[in-house]
Order: C-alpha cells, then sequence, then structure tokens
C-alpha cells in the first residue's frame, strides 16, 4: 500500500513533465497517421499549397483548441464587453497583454511541438517546397542539376522525373535536410526563449522560492476544493429545489454568495507587494466587503 501511494504521490509531483511527454507521443502518432493515411502529395504544381496546408493547418487547429481548453482564457474574456475594465483597468492599460502572453505561451506548446515533429519528419516540407516556384531558390535547389531539374521539381517526390535516380535522391535528400534543420532550428529557438522568459520572470520575482512553491500548492489545493464545494452546493441547492417543488412547501433559506461576489471570484488574481494574498478568492475573503482596487501591481499571474 506505501508503494502504490509513493508512486501516485510520485505521479502527481511529475504531472506536468508527464503531460507534456504524453502531448508530445500523440503529436507524433498524429503526424505518423497523417503522413500514412491522409498525405498524398500531388506531385504537380500544386505541391506547395498542399504542403503547407498539412504543415501548418494541425498547428492552427492545435493553438484554436489551445486556447478553448485554457481556463485563465474564458477567465480573461467572460464579461469583458460588458465591462471593459476587467480586461483594461484603470492606470494598469497593459495588463491585458500581459496576461494574454502568459496564455498565448502555454498555448503555443502543442503548436510547436507538431511543427517540430513534422519538420523533422521532412514529408510534408519536402511536398511543399518542391512546388515552390521562387527563381532564387529553384537556381540555388537545382544548381550543378540537369536542366529538367526546374520544371520536374515537383515529381521528384513521387519519383515520376525523367532526371536519373542519383539526381533525383539527391534532391529528396536535400529538400529533408532543410526541413530537419528548420526543424532543429524550432525546437532550440523554442528553448532558448522559454528559458529566457523563465529567467525574466524568476529575476523580477519579489517573492522568495520556498513562497514562490508555497503559492504554487496552495493555488493547486483551493483549485481541487472549489470543484469539490461547486459539486457539493449544487447537489445541495438542486435537493432543495426538488424537495421543495415535490412537497409543495416553501424552500428552506439557503445562503449563496452575491452577483458581486462571484464577479469578484472571477477575477485574474494579481499580485500586490503590500498584502500576502495567494488568490482572487484569498484576497476577497480576507477584504470582506471592500472594493478590490483596480490598480494593483501584476505579477505571476501564471500561479492564478
Amino acid at each position: 500500500m506505501d508503494g502504490i501511494q509513493t508512486v501516485l504521490k510520485f505521479l502527481i509531483n511529475r504531472k506536468t513533465a508527464i503531460g507534456y511527454s504524453f502531448m508530445a507521443l500523440l503529436t507524433v502518432g498524429s503526424e505518423r497517421l497523417f503522413s500514412l493515411v491522409a498525405f498524398k502529395c500531388p506531385c504537380s504544381n500544386e505541391n506547395f499549397i498542399y504542403g503547407l496546408v498539412f504543415l501548418l493547418a494541425p498547428a492552427s487547429v492545435l493553438l484554436v483548441i489551445g486556447y478553448f481548453m485554457n481556463s485563465r482564457m474564458w477567465k480573461l474574456f467572460t464579461g469583458c464587453c460588458v465591462n471593459p475594465r476587467k480586461i483594461f483597468p484603470k492606470g494598469n492599460s497593459c495588463r491585458f497583454f500581459y496576461v494574454f502572453g502568459q496564455i498565448t505561451l502555454h498555448v503555443l506548446i502543442a503548436p510547436v511541438m507538431w511543427l517540430s515533429v513534422a519538420l523533422l519528419n521532412g514529408t510534408f516540407y519536402e511536398c511543399a517546397m518542391s512546388g515552390l516556384k521562387y527563381p532564387g531558390y529553384l537556381n540555388m535547389l537545382c544548381n550543378n542539376k540537369s536542366v529538367r531539374c526546374q520544371e520536374e521539381l515537383h515529381k521528384v517526390v513521387c519519383g515520376k522525373t525523367t532526371m536519373s535516380s542519383s539526381e533525383s535522391e539527391e534532391l529528396k535528400l536535400t529538400l529533408q535536410a532543410q526541413s530537419q534543420i528548420i526543424g532543429w532550428c524550432v525546437i532550440v529557438t523554442t528553448a532558448l526563449l522559454s528559458l529566457l522568459t523563465t529567467c525574466c520572470a524568476r529575476c523580477q520575482s519579489k517573492i522568495s522560492h520556498l513562497q514562490m512553491k508555497f503559492w504554487r500548492i496552495y493555488i493547486e489545493k483551493e483549485r481541487e476544493q472549489l470543484e469539490q464545494l461547486f459539486q457539493l452546493y449544487a447537489t445541495k441547492l438542486s435537493e432543495r429545489n426538488l424537495k421543495s417543488f415535490f412537497e409543495n412547501k416553501e424552500p428552506d433559506v439557503f445562503p449563496m454568495p452575491t452577483f458581486q461576489a462571484w464577479e469578484d471570484a472571477s477575477q485574474l488574481y494579481s499580485f500586490n507587494s503590500s498584502e500576502q494574498h495567494y488568490s482572487t478568492l484569498h484576497r476577497l475573503v480576507e477584504d470582506g466587503k471592500k472594493d478590490i482596487s483596480e490598480e494593483r501591481e501584476t505579477m505571476l499571474d501564471f500561479v492564478d
């Protein structure tokens, strides 16, 4: 029993890494499935558009899905048409771009994974670039090749060209090498940008490493218990209403937060160095009925 608890604790502590690993495996599997089942390079003048669509369209879909599934995205935008001050608070109008930038960085993980895997495989890029009609690129690719190279480049992927087999194979290997080089450049650039943004955020942090660790744990526990209480209170309220309806009697008093309290608790949290609050809900409970100031110092929104 202790062994199972140890394993479960390890999995919970490493859930982010496990989630990213699962996402990477899913991306690799999806790319291979697309390449083998759905992708058929036309070997015509449509090569460029066809290959580019298969390279970029899934990444765009993953980006949109990421935005849809991000809870902070809807926390940020819900009610913003009714109250624009929610995303552009007085005295801190840049806060929206700061928070939206953080959301975008998290959402970009899956699309970048797709692009990296697709480029390392090279199938989509090979098809797309064989149909590119840019003279400079064609001259570079067909340098020291036969005169039919530029005319029949789009047929190289399918092996239907009249060029020699050695030239065709060399062109295919060149296209695959270009794709893999770009793929590794995407991976290295993404890793460096992630490191730089993390370092910048930590360098500007006004709290210690231990307090930040406590903050993360608190946010996770609050989120878990909030979901449990949602289920509990929703069940109690529905039971009260159904009981009142079927027994034909006045319902019992059921205390609920006010509309303003719901609105205040739904705001994205912004750190204020003069107060030691760890979430919007924590600040709301501590401040009681006091108005939440719009002019707050935006920092460490990622823990929300």
